[in-house]
């Protein structure tokens, strides 16, 4: 599976905060998946800790990549290409950043990582938030159980 990872899913996923879903965690340590992160997301991030909205260690411009590279995630730049793919977009979400990513997943074809609703509305490969398994017509949420970090 080739996984792009929207903002939060990326800064969850490095401090290993507990709102990351298990699914997501399993897929983006799942050694045979292709996980990238847009450079929009450094492009986001820089814009939103220098308004203080973002909090991080240290500057972004030199936490983010470096966190990138020690989690062996790739980065993914925005080409020329996406604004064909940005253009035909509905107008679902106003968020110049998370329409550059549907964009690039779109253009690469991409799994989106997001658990932001307004994304999910959009004709985009998506990750499933949870496992889930139909069990006597009931729909059970089962965590994954893949261990490997």
């Amino acid at each position: 599976m080739r996984l792009l990872l929207d903002t939060h899913v990326f800064l969850w996923y490095i401090s290993a905060d507990s709102q990351l879903p298990v699914t997501f965690r399993d897929a983006i340590r799942e050694p045979s998946n292709e996980v990238y992160l847009s450079v929009a997301l450094a492009w986001e991030a820089v814009i939103k800790h220098a308004l203080g909205k973002l909090p991080l260690p240290e500057a972004p411009a030199e936490y983010l990549p470096r966190q990138r590279d020690a989690h062996r995630i790739a980065s993914l730049p925005v080409e020329e290409g996406a604004f064909a793919h940005l253009a035909n977009l509905p107008p679902l979400h106003r968020d110049p950043f998370d329409r550059m990513l549907i964009a690039q997943a779109h253009q690469h074809g991409l799994t989106l990582a997001t658990v932001d609703d307004t994304v999910r509305g959009y004709a985009v490969p998506l990750l499933p938030i949870s496992s889930s398994v139909c069990v006597e017509n009931r729909l059970l949420d089962i965590p994954s159980t893949n261990k490997r970090q």
